[in-house]
């Protein structure tokens, strides 16, 4: 099963042969990995931009010193998994690597002794059943993930306007074949993992405003709203897991550095 920092690098890639080719390797190699080989983090690191503490936390942990880091690093796997999972219903091998999540008596340690044990019992059919359920459906789904939507009651309105010029200047350019408008959650997840890596430089002070521009003002109510959701079942604890994540960002984010 694939840990998290090889499925995002897959993810951005465009898909393992896609990935294989931009390494230079064939595919079969990269699809028997279930973490990303020592030898090959820096080139990964370079064909995808995933950040080398994300892709491989165990070889690149930074010193006691360097804690805040290694706090930074934790945070873009948190806001990467969030993103993988709103992007697209998870399939059995991903499921299996939730299923292994670690907890520890903490707010955000229960939410992951949740999502484990759903994703230990759950079935990648009936998943992408309820992800159609909750966020396409015949019309539309019972969620609208859209920041837009959340502050406006509509799509494409100027919320989608501010955070399009905010990612202009911050030199984020929307990804090739990317369908869905920019603010859309798992998209928003994914810069603010871009963001707390490094991968996307930034200072500290600039994921902040990020974050309490694009993010603070409604994403907190979605996860809140997809814990209650009619059709949630494996996402209410996706729902939890990002109600309690975003709570402690926000606290965080507002604390003095």
């Amino acid at each position: 099963m694939r840990d998290l920092g090889l499925e995002e690098a897959i993810r951005l890639a465009g898909g393992v042969g896609a990935l294989a080719r931009k390494i230079g390797i064939s595919q079969p190699s990269v699809s028997n990995w279930s973490r990303v080989p020592a030898e090959r983090v820096l080139s990964v690191e370079a064909a995808t931009g995933v950040s080398r503490a994300v892709l491989r936390p165990d070889l690149y942990a930074q010193s006691a010193a360097e804690n805040v880091e290694e706090v930074d690093a934790a945070r873009a796997q948190e806001y990467a998994l969030l993103a993988m999972l709103l992007a697209r219903a998870p399939d059995t091998a991903l499921l299996g690597r939730i299923a292994e999540l670690r907890a520890d008596p903490s707010p955000l340690g229960f939410a992951h002794a949740a999502l484990a044990e759903a994703a230990s019992v759950a079935k990648a059919e009936s998943i992408e059943r309820e992800f159609f359920d909750l966020f396409i459906g015949i019309g539309r789904g019972e969620l609208l993930p859209y920041c837009s939507y959340y502050l406006t009651g509509f799509l494409h309105e100027r919320p989608l306007a501010r955070l399009r010029a905010d990612l202009a200047n911050l030199q984020i350019e929307r990804a090739e074949g990317q369908a869905e408008p920019e603010d859309h959650a798992a998209i928003l997840c994914e810069i603010m993992a871009g963001l707390a890596s490094r991968r996307f430089p930034a200072s500290t002070d600039t994921e902040r405003e990020f974050f309490e521009r694009h993010l603070a003002p409604w994403i907190g109510r979605f996860f809140a709203d997809l814990e209650q959701a009619e059709a949630a079942r494996f996402y209410r604890s996706v729902g939890t897991l990002g109600r309690v994540f975003i709570e402690i960002e926000t606290d965080g984010f507002a604390r003095p550095t």
